[in-house]
């Protein structure tokens, strides 16, 4: 009997030594998370946005509005240009011309903006810079409140994912782009171009904030 008391006093002993690790360990681990601060999405998108709008804008001082005369598919096309060469990169890691692909992403939300830009006037004659910028800022507004609406609901699943992830989403919204185009705007129960454009703005700008968390 005194050996049995000995034994179950020994077990007890151990179990609630293993009951205060585990409750030290799930502490500690909440202590953590409480203490990892939540990156601000609004400010990096806010910064990625930037980036883009000063090429943007430097680029209406080279070449003016010239861009108006493109009509929506050749501006799909040169965004699949620009995923393409993405991919490229990625999937070899060797770049002929001396340029990274975080300049392509650039491009891409800039296309895309000035894609949303031509669906909405139609082709035509050169506008003024402001005129651009002005527009330019609308769009990548509303593409901004796309991206806080599907935020929320997805909890910023976004920053678990891959950069090449990205990309590839790029390339299957364009490939979609051009279905629709090719049947000349019409969907059955598919949300239509504008759309395939902004969550192209949104994925590019995604990438851009992942690769400057590296």
């Amino acid at each position: 009997m005194k050996v049995l008391s000995v034994f179950f006093a020994n077990f007890a002993l151990r179990i609630r030594k293993h009951h205060t690790e585990m409750t030290t360990e799930t502490n500690t681990d909440t202590e953590k998370t409480l203490s990892t601060p939540r990156r601000d999405t609004g400010r990096e998108f806010a910064e990625a946005i930037g980036r883009c709008r000063d090429i943007y804008s430097k680029k209406l001082k080279d070449y003016g509005t010239s861009w108006r005369v493109m009509r929506p598919t050749s501006l799909t096309d040169q965004i699949f240009i620009k995923a393409r060469r993405i991919r490229t990169i990625e999937e070899t890691g060797d770049a002929h011309v001396d340029e990274g692909i975080e300049p392509e992403f650039i491009a891409i939300v800039n296309y895309c903006a000035i894609a949303l830009i031509q669906l909405s006037l139609g082709t035509g004659e050169p506008i003024t810079s402001e005129e651009a910028l002005a527009l330019y800022d609308r769009e990548l507004e509303e593409s901004t409140a796309l991206m806080r609406n599907k935020n929320h609901d997805y909890d910023e699943a976004w920053r678990q994912m891959r950069v090449t992830s990205f990309t590839d989403i790029i390339l299957q919204k364009l490939y979609r782009t051009r279905e629709i185009e090719d049947n000349c705007g019409k969907t059955l129960i598919s949300e239509g171009i504008d759309a395939n454009y902004r969550d192209m703005i949104n994925y590019a700008l995604f990438a851009l904030i992942r690769l400057n968390e590296k």
